[in-house]
């Protein structure tokens, strides 16, 4: 089947191929509204009603596709994105970062051995550091007033003082399980990470930006979704203000007459911030009642 759209009306987005961003990235770009065809290959997916074409890459490749305007919009961890920004020669144009994503959460932190001399990153003046992210972790210790040998090491990083590599480690840290098992403490945060949406520095031609432009409001309403809740309940109008104060984060909720009931109102709400339990027995205790709380799909202003 002939694309309605010419080539050079089409979106190019990078896209982690294997990890644990690609299920969040491509459910994201789901939401936006892309129905997606995934090729054979499984390196390229193809939208079917929009003119945008998905590139599943390793992460490392993302921000240099995006920098040199291959790929119009990329979604990979700020940890990746920042260590090749740092690599970059003076006057290199990097990539915009333009929104932070709302998964992929993570930090590249400093590891010590339990049982080792360095506990701390004062500590380590004069030994060596292993790690994926030798300029992240350079700027850390010079920003720390320590002289110390960064070791690039790829793969199994937490393994690099039991190989007498180093002294310690500076690896991205989720649960803290991995080193936990190898017999590592963590440390000091380096930078703390998450999936970050990346634009080309490159001008684009009028047409495709302006789809470019559509997915950047379409994201931004699913992530201002995201943590959103709708809630509505019953309520004394007397009690309005009261109720007003409680709802987290709302602008001025929705108020309507009950049938019947002069006394009591509906008050419906879009709610920006998280919605605990605490809040809805604080808000009973206002002396609301039939309290429902939703989940918001999207989200435009």
């Amino acid at each position: 089947m002939t694309s309605k759209w010419k080539r050079s009306e089409r979106v190019q987005i990078a896209v982690q191929k294997s990890g644990r961003l690609t299920e969040h990235s491509l459910a994201l770009l789901t939401r936006c509204g892309l129905r997606l065809t995934q090729g054979a290959d499984e390196l390229l997916a193809v939208a079917e009603n929009m003119p945008v074409d998905v590139l599943l890459v390793r992460d490392d490749e993302i921000p240099g596709l995006v920098r040199e305007g291959a790929c119009d919009l990329g979604i990979v961890g700020l940890n990746v994105a920042e260590e090749q920004r740092l690599g970059l020669e003076s006057g290199q144009p990097a990539p915009g970062s333009i929104r932070s994503l709302a998964f992929g959460d993570c930090r590249l932190a400093m590891a010590y051995p339990r049982d080792g001399e360095a506990q701390k990153v004062s500590d380590l003046e004069g030994l060596r550091i292993a790690s994926s992210y030798p300029r992240l972790t350079g700027r850390f210790l010079t920003e720390s007033g320590v002289n110390a040998e960064v070791v690039p090491f790829s793969g199994a990083v937490e393994l690099a003082p039991r190989l007498g590599r180093a002294e310690a480690i500076c690896d991205l840290v989720s649960s803290g399980k991995t080193l936990a098992a190898n017999q590592l403490r963590e440390g000091e945060t380096v930078l703390e990470s998450r999936a970050t949406l990346l634009l080309s520095p490159v001008e684009l031609p009028a047409a495709r930006k302006d789809w470019v432009d559509l997915l950047r409001r379409r994201m931004d309403g699913v992530m201002q979704a995201r943590e959103a809740k709708y809630i509505m309940l019953h309520a004394p109008r007397a009690a309005l203000p009261v109720i007003a104060e409680l709802l987290p984060g709302s602008e001025a909720p929705t108020i309507m007459p009950l049938e019947g009931r002069e006394d009591r109102v509906a008050v419906h709400a879009v709610c920006r911030e998280s919605v605990f339990w605490e809040t809805l027995e604080a808000l009973k205790d206002a002396g609301a009642s039939s309290v429902l709380v939703l989940p918001v799909e999207k989200m435009l202003e």
